[in-house]
């Protein structure tokens, strides 16, 4: 099996798992993951959540900041101070 197959085959509830192991640094037998482990179950959510998930539901997410200005359009000047 390829990587990209196996990517193929994540679900939900399996994504879910993983999101599980790396918040608690082990797998739900009790066995802890590694560093590599746990790098490559972050990949595979990453991977995942780019394919299946618009870009506000993804981990990681900050939504875009707001200006203070009242109307975006306009054109402000620049303050150097």
């Amino acid at each position: 099996m390829t990587l990209q197959q196996l990517l193929d085959n994540l679900n939900p509830q399996i994504v879910g798992s993983l999101k599980r192991a790396i918040e608690l640094g082990k797998w739900p037998n009790g066995q802890s993951l590694t560093s590599e482990q746990r790098t490559l179950c972050a990949e595979a959510v990453a991977n995942w959540e780019m394919k299946n998930l618009p870009e506000e539901s993804r981990i990681g997410y900050v939504p875009p900041k707001e200006t203070p200005c009242a109307d975006k359009d306009e054109e402000q000047p620049l303050n150097w101070a």
